[in-house]
């Protein structure tokens, strides 16, 4: 069995959704692509055709990661007020070695978007951050070497 997918009650709601949306429009769409190409003739030579039915299977892979996904998820709560960084924590460090104050929220792997400052926990630095306090001090492991990391501040979602 796959590991477990650690998200919290919203993200797994969002991932419903998904799926909901991929069954349904997400086919009907690719369906209706299929029937208007197989109405251009000859299938064996036609190539709107055969990129619709590619299209149509990397569909239905999609969908099925979806509901692995969803199938090995294990829903887990939001940090609190009394706890260290978790799951939707606001995380802002000191990275020693550059100097440089960062700010992170520690999300599910399958919400983050480390553009707009959300990282999975399952990440090397969310598992760093995790659990932390202000005033911790972290050792960040990365191919170049490790990184110290000052905990400033830990913002628990409501």
């Amino acid at each position: 069995m796959a590991d477990p997918a650690r998200m919290t009650a919203a993200a797994r709601d969002q991932l419903v959704a998904e799926i909901a949306a991929l069954e349904g429009e997400g086919r009907r769409e690719v369906a209706a692509r299929i029937k208007v190409a197989r109405e251009w003739g000859d299938l064996k030579e036609n190539a709107e055709y055969h990129a619709a039915k590619e299209d149509a299977a990397m569909l239905e892979l999609k969908i099925e990661r979806r509901r692995r996904q969803l199938r090995s998820a294990e829903i887990v709560e939001a940090a609190s007020g009394t706890d260290g960084a978790g799951m939707g924590s606001k995380v802002t460090y000191t990275d020693e070695t550059s100097g440089r104050e960062v700010t992170h929220t520690l999300v599910a792997a399958m919400e983050a978007r480390p553009s707009d400052g959300l990282i999975s926990i399952e990440s090397p630095v969310g598992r760093t951050l995790a659990g932390a306090a202000p005033g911790d001090r972290r050792t960040l492991e990365t191919p170049q070497g490790e990184r110290p990391l000052t905990i400033v501040a830990v913002e628990h979602s409501s």
